[in-house]
C-alpha cells in the first residue's frame, strides 16, 4: 500500500502543436481603377463570396486628394454602381499622410475610431488608397482591429507600387525608430492603378526608383541593366518604361517574399533591406525630410562603395551604381552623412545597432559581391564606413 505521505513523482510531457497557414491574394496593375466600367475592385473585393454586398470604409491620402479632388466622388460613384456587391457604409475619409501620419497615435486612434463606429467587422474591408506611410498606418489599423479585418491596399506612388505596398509590413514608428510598431499581416488584395503614377509630382516619380535599382543589385543582374539602359526614360517617366519598371521590381520584392524562406522575418537577415541600415537614420536625423527612396538611394551608394572597400566587390562596380542613381535624379550626399554627437561618433552609424535591434538576433547586413548578387555579413567597420562616407562626399 503506497504511503500518502510521501511526495508524488514529479511528471513532465509535451504537446506540440503544429499547423501551416497559406497566404494568397491578387497585385493587380490596371488604369482608371475606380472606372465605373473598370470591374478590377468589384472582382478583388468579391472574389472569396461572390453573392455577398461587401462593407467597406475607405481612407485617402490627402497628398493624393489635392491633386485628385475627384477621387472622393469616383469611389462613391462605383460603389453605387457597383452595389449589389459593394457598400460604402460612410463617405471617403480623407488623411493627412506622409511621414508624419506613421507617428502621430491621435491619427491611428481617429482610423480606428471610424472603424469602431461603422461596424467593421473580419468580414468587411478597410481600403487605403494612398502612398506607403498611409498604407502602413491603415494596414496596422486593421491588422489590430478585432484582431484582422480585411485590408485592401491602393498604392498610389511609385515606391508603394513597386515595394512597400506588394509586401506584408505594416508598422509606424515610435521612440524615434522607424517602424518600431507593427504586424507581419499580408493585405486582401493590392490594387496598382497607374493613373495615379502620371499625377505624382517629380521628387516622388524619382523617388520611387530608388527600389528597382536595390533589388535589381542584390537579385537580377538583367534587370538592373536594363534599368541602365532605360535610365533616360525612366528619368522623363516614359510610360512604357515605368510601367514595366514598377511591374518587375514588385514581381521580384514578392519572389523574395515568398520564396526567399523567410516571409515574416523571424531570423535574423533582411536581404530586402539592402542600403537601409543608413537611410532609416538618415530619415530620423532629418525629421524625415529626406524621402524614402532618397534615403535608400544614399544608402545603396553607402554600401556600394563599403562592398567595394571589404573586398566583395570589384572596384569599379560601385561607380556604375552611382552613375545609374544619379542619371535617375538622385543626389547622393546629405551632410548629415558626417554628423557626430558629443563623443565624435558618427550619428549616422548608431542606424546598425538600431537595424540589428529591430529585428533582434545578429547583426546581419546585406552587401554586394557583384551586380545582382547579394551576401550577408554580421559586422561592419567603423573606419570603412567612415571612408565610404567621405568618398560619396568628394564625389558630390
Amino acid at each position: 500500500m503506497r504511503d500518502c505521505t510521501e511526495s508524488p513523482k514529479t511528471e513532465t510531457s509535451t504537446a506540440w502543436q503544429r499547423f501551416r497557414v497559406e497566404y494568397e491574394y491578387p497585385v493587380v496593375f490596371t488604369t482608371d481603377l475606380f472606372d465605373v466600367e473598370n470591374d478590377v475592385f468589384r472582382t478583388a473585393i468579391s472574389r472569396s463570396e461572390p453573392e455577398k454586398r461587401h462593407r467597406m470604409v475607405v481612407f485617402i491620402d490627402d497628398g493624393v486628394h489635392a491633386i485628385m479632388p475627384e477621387l472622393h466622388e469616383k469611389i462613391v460613384s462605383y460603389a453605387a454602381s457597383h452595389s449589389d456587391q459593394i457598400e460604402l457604409v460612410a463617405q471617403p475619409l480623407t488623411i493627412a499622410a506622409g511621414e508624419s501620419l506613421k507617428s502621430d497615435l491621435k491619427a491611428l486612434q481617429e482610423i480606428q475610431q471610424v472603424i469602431f463606429d461603422n461596424r467593421i467587422d473580419r468580414h468587411s474591408f478597410v481600403v487605403g488608397v494612398g502612398g506607403g506611410a498611409l498604407l502602413d498606418a491603415v494596414g496596422l489599423v486593421a491588422a489590430t482591429a478585432h484582431r484582422g479585418i480585411r485590408h485592401i491596399r491602393v498604392p498610389t506612388t511609385v515606391l508603394a507600387q513597386n515595394d512597400s505596398g506588394v509586401g506584408v509590413k505594416n508598422g509606424v514608428n515610435l521612440f524615434g525608430q522607424k517602424n518600431y510598431i507593427g504586424t507581419f499581416s499580408p493585405p486582401y488584395a493590392v490594387l496598382n492603378d497607374y493613373a495615379f503614377i502620371e499625377t505624382l509630382p517629380e521628387r516622388d516619380k524619382i523617388a520611387g526608383t530608388a527600389e528597382a535599382v536595390k533589388v535589381a543589385l542584390i537579385r537580377d543582374g538583367d534587370f538592373f541593366s536594363w534599368l541602365e539602359s532605360n535610365a533616360d526614360s525612366l528619368r522623363i517617366y516614359e510610360r512604357a518604361a515605368m510601367t514595366h519598371m514598377i511591374r518587375h521590381c514588385a514581381e521580384l520584392h514578392m519572389h523574395q517574399i515568398a520564396h526567399g524562406g523567410d516571409p515574416f522575418e523571424s531570423g535574423s537577415a533582411r536581404p530586402l533591406d539592402y542600403g537601409h541600415w543608413s537611410a532609416h537614420k538618415l530619415e530620423s536625423l532629418t525629421d524625415y525630410q529626406v524621402r524614402h527612396g532618397e534615403a535608400v538611394a544614399i544608402g545603396i551608394a553607402l554600401d556600394a562603395r563599403y562592398s567595394v572597400l571589404c573586398g566583395l566587390l570589384s572596384k569599379g562596380e560601385e561607380e556604375r551604381v552611382c552613375e545609374l542613381l544619379e542619371r535617375l535624379g538622385f543626389r547622393l550626399w546629405h551632410p548629415e552623412l558626417k554628423g557626430t554627437d558629443p563623443s565624435g561618433e558618427l550619428r549616422i552609424a548608431r542606424g546598425i545597432a538600431d537595424f540589428r535591434e529591430h529585428l533582434g538576433g545578429e547583426l546581419t547586413i546585406t552587401l554586394l559581391e557583384s551586380v545582382g548578387s547579394g551576401v550577408e555579413v554580421h559586422e561592419m567597420n567603423d573606419d570603412l564606413i567612415r571612408q565610404s562616407i567621405d568618398w560619396l562626399e568628394k564625389r558630390a
